[in-house]
């Protein structure tokens, strides 16, 4: 007699079969996220008892190596795995025994101690570790971090020793990119970012002799969008109107000029697309153009004034001085400027008096002259509290090869902040941009002197500089907060 089988057998039978099957399906599959060869070279020999493990990665500066999830938290001194960018990723300049192939850090990792002596990765190893960074070091599913959201809110730095920008993950502060700006072989310093107001783009021009170029980039991805000829010089800054169709690039040269630029089609724009050039704008160098749209600021680096242009007539530019008297007048060195948020007064930072001016947008007049700390440069305004941020890159904090501040100031009452000149992780800063939403204000060293010894190098060589951050509750640096970038981090620019 033939049975029938129970519910029970048709059950068990079912739960076996499915068991099978999902066991032949995720045959070698790992659960660590890693693809089964990176996994190899980094979980088996650095993710080892004692270094990048969950349980003793705080002795190995903060890095876990146990999963995909974990190298992509970075360690003490920020990420250490750069999408498609080998060459500036950490975990890469510490395999590396091979300078032929890039940057040589010290110590090599995997680390070989007295009692524990570990070989170094071997040439085959290190390729498929590049190749796999380089293809953007993507998990075991094909997931590339920082890629699913292309509304992701972005920190971007010039980096103007290496001719990149590096992009920073606002959520994380980590950095997520390092994208090649430029055109040329030669370092063109990428001296001013600009993200367009209506956050679609962003804009780089560039100050090392003979620069051309004025370059587009997407927020949403951070691909090139385009470029325009604006022609040879030192283009220093430059201003973006707030519909976002027009930008205003500043030549900074004794007989200075402006590229006006039509952002969208990036094109000059006609018939005046080159303003200047014949005494009109001498020493022009900061830009800022009015909430209407229609007047340019700029401000005469070598004097003590700014100058008003008219978008549709510059050549009636008029000459406002930042001093109550005409002449004789103290030489301010006038190198910034930047309208309140409110727009009704506009900042000017006075480099050879270290003070920051301000003055009434209606009628010119001077409201304030407030002392700041030594050689004031940049200047980013919050819009939740009532601060202005100032570097002063040359302010001596001790030791003094370590030098420079942030200054800061209440734009309510154009006074001093009380203990608000803060100079903890400082090294020649000079980019400043405040992100109120994350209650952050990003600074970048430049670190020229090298007073603050970097934690590694890069292909690109030279010293590199570092991103501090200051509590914008507190207005206090974080001190234990220190993320090394490229060579020169110069502008900085928030989406």
């Amino acid at each position: 007699m033939i049975r029938k089988p129970t519910i029970i057998t048709l059950f068990l039978t079912s739960c076996f079969l499915l068991l099978l099957s999902t066991c032949t399906k995720d045959k070698g599959k790992l659960d660590n996220g890693f693809p089964e060869e990176i996994s190899n070279i980094l979980v088996k020999k650095c993710a080892t008892p004692g270094c990048h493990t969950t349980a003793s990665k705080e002795n190995a500066a903060g890095l876990g190596l146990e999963t995909w999830d974990q190298l992509f938290e970075g360690d003490h001194n920020g990420a250490v795995c750069i999408p498609y960018r080998h060459d500036y990723s950490t975990i890469f300049l510490f395999t590396n025994t091979d300078s032929t192939k890039g940057a040589v850090n010290v110590p090599t990792m995997p680390l070989s101690q007295y009692n524990n002596p570990r070989p170094p990765l071997s040439s085959e190893e290190m390729k498929i570790l590049t190749d796999w960074i380089d293809a953007g070091a993507p998990n075991s599913e094909g997931k590339i971090a920082f890629a699913d959201n292309p509304n992701r809110k972005k920190i971007y730095v010039t980096n103007q020793g290496c001719d990149v920008v590096t992009v920073f993950d606002a959520a994380t502060q980590l950095q997520m990119r390092y994208i090649n700006v430029g055109v040329s072989a030669q370092i063109e310093s990428p001296h001013m970012i600009k993200v367009a107001p209506d956050g679609k783009y962003w804009y780089v021009v560039f100050s090392a002799s003979g620069s051309q170029y004025l370059q587009k980039y997407n927020t949403s991805d951070d691909s090139y969008a385009g470029q325009i000829n604006i022609t040879s010089g030192s283009w220093n800054t430059l201003a973006i109107s707030n519909d976002s169709k027009y930008g205003f690039a500043v030549d900074w040269n004794p007989d200075g000029r402006v590229a006006y630029v039509n952002l969208e089609n990036m094109s000059l724009v006609n018939p005046n697309p080159i303003w200047g050039g014949s005494g009109l704008f001498p020493d022009a160098h900061g830009s800022a153009i009015n909430a209407k749209g229609d007047t340019l600021y700029l401000t005469s680096q070598a004097g003590s004034y700014i100058m008003k242009v008219p978008v549709n007539d510059p050549g009636s530019a008029d000459t406002v001085n930042l001093t109550p008297t005409s002449f004789p007048s103290p030489q301010l060195e006038a190198h910034i400027i930047a309208f309140s948020p409110d727009s009704l007064y506009y900042y000017v930072t006075c480099q050879k008096t270290n003070e920051v001016r301000v003055k009434r947008v209606s009628d010119d007049a001077l409201v304030a002259a407030i002392p700041t700390g030594t050689f004031p440069l940049e200047m980013s305004f919050s819009k939740t509290k009532p601060y202005l941020f100032v570097t002063c890159e040359y302010d001596l904090t001790p030791p003094e090869t370590n030098r420079g501040s942030v200054f800061i100031i209440n734009y309510i009452t154009n006074t001093p902040v009380p203990n608000g000149n803060l100079r903890l992780n400082m090294s020649e800063p000079h980019g400043i941009a405040v992100d109120d939403a994350n209650g952050l204000v990003y600074v970048g060293n430049r670190n020229i002197s090298g007073a603050s010894v970097p934690h590694h190098s890069t292909s690109c060589g030279g010293t590199n500089g570092f991103i501090s951050f200051i509590d914008l509750n507190t207005l206090t640096v974080i001190a234990d907060k220190k993320i090394e970038v490229a060579v020169d981090p110069y502008s900085i620019a928030i989406r």
